[in-house]
């Protein structure tokens, strides 16, 4: 592959996904779109690069940037942000929301579900405290071939074995031929949704918690702001953020702030703001 080849592809690719490749990912780029070839009986890179240039087909650019997306996962993936879920944000609103009994979650870049349905399980566990409650759970990926997967919900031995209690295996799987199938019930708790993150996405709003982990950091800094700032506009003004270990918002955007107790977890600026304003108030009056 030649070079304006490469720096073709690494343009439609930040424009069409957000993905920022540097310059010595280009053997990644060569790997993955291979396979993408043979699927559309095209020659060489260069001739894929011709029909990107030449011809606006849909279906072929959507093949490429799934090709590129890395849809790493497993289920209750670094169990942190899981713990964070059931034993801190759960409770917390509960009770905030116990007027409406209504919560809202989103799942961005959910890949093949693993996340959510992991939500979904807890959810599932804490059912008696539910009773009477409302809870949405939205799963949003670019990739339509992965969302198919995830709703699904058919995963195989390798699949289920990382990261999944063998407990809640067996109680919410159903073993169909080499695979496992998460239960009806588990899988009816989850809406999945094609989404660009690079696009406008206000529409979905509001959330009381969104998971966005992993995925920023194939964003450059510019795209990581935007995204950000534009996910802060969908949070309910005491919402959260749980980002991934290596993510932060720090030098990316003023509207977000992390949390001072749980790492990995961001509230909105604005929510912080105002309660630093309502402390004098509340010890003026004690």
């Amino acid at each position: 592959m030649n070079e304006p080849d490469f720096e073709f592809l690494r343009t439609f690719l930040k424009a069409k996904s957000g993905l920022a490749l540097p310059p010595e990912k280009r053997y990644l780029i060569e790997s993955r779109l291979a396979p993408v070839c043979r699927s559309f009986d095209i020659a060489s890179l260069a001739d894929l690069v011709r029909h990107l240039r030449g011809n606006r087909n849909p279906t072929l650019e959507s093949a490429v940037v799934d090709a590129m997306t890395t849809n790493e996962t497993f289920f209750f993936r670094d169990k942190g942000p899981f713990d964070l879920f059931r034993d801190v944000l759960l409770p917390r609103y509960l009770a905030a929301r116990s007027s409406v009994r209504h919560l809202r979650i989103w799942c961005a870049a959910a890949s093949t579900g693993q996340e959510p349905y992991s939500l979904a399980m807890l959810l599932e566990e804490a059912s008696p405290r539910l009773a009477g409650w409302k809870v949405d759970i939205l799963a949003t990926d670019i990739s339509t071939e992965v969302l198919a997967k995830a709703r699904a919900g058919l995963y195989n031995q390798f699949e289920v074995q990382r990261g999944l209690p063998i407990q809640l295996l067996l109680k919410y799987f159903t073993q169909v031929g080499d695979q496992w199938q998460i239960s009806s019930k588990i899988r009816g708790k989850v809406e999945f949704r094609p989404l660009n993150l690079i696009k406008e996405f206000g529409h979905i709003g509001p959330f009381d918690i969104i998971y966005c982990r992993n995925v920023l950091i194939y964003f450059d800094s510019s795209t990581k702001s935007n995204v950000l700032s534009r996910i802060a506009n969908v949070m309910a003004a005491d919402g959260s953020l749980i980002l991934g270990a290596a993510e932060t918002v720090l030098g990316l955007t003023d509207a977000l702030l992390p949390d001072s107790e749980h790492r990995g977890l961001y509230g909105k600026s604005s929510a912080r703001m105002e309660q630093r304003s309502a402390a004098p108030l509340f010890a003026a009056s004690r």
